[in-house]
């Protein structure tokens, strides 16, 4: 289960159009299904990195941090 995430991919007007339902705002496309789902994983990992920065802005500096892995 590490890092994976669903990739909703549909067909439009040529273009191939993904979205990830777990991971609100995350959208890619391509010409190809290929680019789509690269492109939608570049927007996950932009999304998720932000959210990280965001929430560790307002921890204190004598908090321990660690990283935590699942799968």
């Amino acid at each position: 289960m590490h890092n994976e995430f669903t990739a909703i991919i549909e067909q439009e007007e040529g273009w191939y159009i993904a979205y990830s339902p777990e991971i609100p705002g995350a959208n890619g496309q391509g010409k190809t299904i290929e680019e789509a789902r690269e492109s939608l994983g570049g927007a996950i990992a932009l999304i998720l990195e932000g959210r990280r920065e965001d929430m560790l802005r307002g921890v204190p500096q004598n908090a321990i941090r660690e990283v935590v892995r699942i799968g």
